[in-house]
């Protein structure tokens, strides 16, 4: 029986802004996935439900793992604050669901649960500075290129919209917030009231009234929304007031209205309407009439007369995406202005293809020749680049739209390519230069065997070819050593932390011919029963036993917390 995704939106996080639904969807699953502290924030409504948590960037494998668990008949809740719909997990789920071919007739329910927004909940405590267009961008560039969002935010400032800034500024991402306050200064007055609110609604909750020009000088992270007015909005009483329009009908001061309420819907009552610039010859030149065939409409010809003429800034513009029209329009916006019309640049429609991998010269061999070298240089270019990592890799990053090309390049000189993130990894020692090469078959059928599996959490085996073990195969999660013929085992070590542990000792004197078998069984289990983002260690921490070893508590001493809470 196919289960139910419940994606909800709990709002700001204080129990008071979650919805009636939110709540009982939230109790009413088996499951509840989310990041570690959104799980905390709901802690309360939480009684039985089994609780999947992992951290940060980690948002692809709550929503595989959460449709996994769907398909087994599970309820399943996936939690996101403010609304899920809004940067939220609802549209990752849909996404991982259209990859593996879900269809709504008959495949897992999924329900979407709204929640309050952080814009609604941040506009909230400044007063009413959303009461006119805006929008919502967000400055981080982990997922969309930076010149994108930049074009966005020149578009918003030309436009006059009201706008709330979504992941500011985080640690390493100090620069966005900076070149947006410059954008937006070309549009608009350095007192444009601006609204800075961390952590609306919850324990710490703090909000600053400034102004676009002093906006920097203010505390401004990740748990930070920033509503920055548009050229109408007054601050009043601490608080950001974005009018409305009302004044141009109302006398908001007065009792009786000069226009009655018969009257306030004609059209002499509103000159700055569509049909009223209709009229105005400089609206009429912004534009040409095209008949249904596309053809010129003449100047000798009325458009009134012909019915079925078009107003259309190209006889293709019906085709156009949305974003080409956004650009005409402002462009038309922009005419006789100062402020320069906004070149269309379809490059930055879609995210811009950057292919990520790991290279090395093979599972023993740890020398690349000048040959590979050169040709890894020639690939990667002025714009990629190339990081060494302390796993026996490089990790390539570069702009292509023809990944097969590079691959196929690089394997002809004999290099081993290898995804990055969650996968298993054969991390091998030299073999004495290949001197002591009598286990390298066994690491290599290893590799071909579960090498790049995917799982839960990136797994690296390490493989020693004697018992000096000088590349620390004891150290990873899983370790093995050769010695004496034949091999040792050893599983769960933490390898990073400042309780890093060696891995558990479990069996001596496997024989050669069971250890590839044995291994993989490990790492499979691993792959269908272990949590996203759960470490190996863990995991067999709360199994207790894998292949008949039993997991033991490393002995060590207690730690105290650091006193910059790290």
């Amino acid at each position: 029986m196919a289960g139910k995704l419940l994606i909800i939106g709990f709002g700001p996080g204080s129990f008071e802004h979650i919805t009636k639904r939110a709540r009982e969807a939230i109790q009413e699953s088996e499951i509840i996935i989310g990041y570690n502290t959104y799980v905390d924030l709901i802690a309360g409504l939480l009684s039985e439900q089994q609780v999947v948590r992992t951290g940060m960037t980690e948002e692809v494998s709550r929503a595989q793992e959460a449709v996994r668990q769907a398909k087994l008949g599970k309820k399943v809740a996936v939690i996101s604050s403010g609304d899920a719909g809004v940067y939220g997990m609802a549209g990752l789920v849909y996404e991982v669901l259209m990859e593996q071919g879900w269809k709504r007739e008959g495949g897992v329910e999924v329900e979407v649960i709204p929640g309050i927004s952080a814009v609604h909940s941040s506009g909230s405590l400044l007063g009413a500075p959303i009461m006119h267009d805006s929008c919502t961008i967000s400055l981080s560039d982990h997922l969309t290129p930076w010149e994108l969002i930049a074009k966005r935010v020149e578009a918003a400032g030309m436009a006059d919209f009201v706008i709330a800034l979504y992941n500011p500024r985080s640690g390493r991402r100090t620069r966005q917030i900076v070149e947006t306050q410059r954008i937006l200064l070309k549009y608009r007055s350095p007192l444009t009231p601006v609204g800075i609110v961390k952590s609306a609604y919850r324990d710490r909750q703090h909000t600053v009234v400034t102004t676009l020009e002093d906006m920097l000088n203010h505390d401004i992270g990740m748990l930070t929304t920033i509503i920055i007015g548009n050229s109408a909005t007054k601050l009043y009483e601490g608080l950001m007031i974005t009018p409305r329009g009302y004044q141009r009908k109302y006398t908001l001061s007065a009792e009786t209205q000069p226009l009655k309420p018969h009257q306030r819907l004609k059209s002499e009552a509103e000159p700055w309407a569509l049909e009223q610039l209709e009229d105005e010859a400089d609206f009429d030149e912004s534009f040409e009439a095209y008949d249904e065939e596309g053809e010129l409409i003449e100047e000798d010809e009325s458009v009134d007369n012909a019915e079925p003429a078009l107003l259309k800034s190209s006889p293709q513009a019906q085709s156009s995406n949305s974003l080409q029209l956004a650009m005409e329009a402002l462009q038309l916006v922009s005419q006789g202005k100062d402020s320069p019309a906004l070149a269309f640049d379809s490059k930055l429609i879609a995210t811009q293809a950057i292919f990520e991998f790991a290279v090395s010269p093979g599972i023993a061999n740890k020398k690349m020749s000048a040959a590979q070298l050169c040709a890894l240089g020639e690939i990667v270019g002025d714009r990629g680049d190339i990081e060494y990592s302390p796993h026996h890799q490089l990790i390539v990053r570069v702009q292509t739209d023809d990944p097969n090309r590079i691959t196929s390049e690089l394997s002809a000189l004999g290099l081993l390519l290898s995804p990055i993130g969650d996968v298993a990894q054969i991390k091998a020692c030299d073999f004495c230069n290949l001197e002591k090469g009598d286990s390298i078959p066994y690491a290599e059928a290893i590799h071909n065997r579960i090498g790049n599996l995917e799982v839960p959490k990136e797994l690296k085996i390490g493989f020693n070819g004697c018992g000096m073990a000088c590349y620390g195969a004891v150290q990873q999660d899983i370790g093995i050593v050769y010695r004496k013929e034949k091999f040792d085992l050893f599983l769960g070590g933490k390898t990073v932390g400042r309780n890093a542990h060696a891995a558990q000792p479990v069996a001596e004197g496997i024989e050669p011919n069971e250890l590839v078998d044995l291994v993989t069984r490990i790492v499979e289990r691993y792959k269908k029963e272990g949590h996203p983002n759960e470490r190996f260690h863990k995991f067999f921490k709360r199994v207790k036993e894998i292949e008949g070893y039993r997991h033991q508590e490393a002995v060590g001493f207690v730690i105290e917390n650091a006193l910059c809470g790290d």
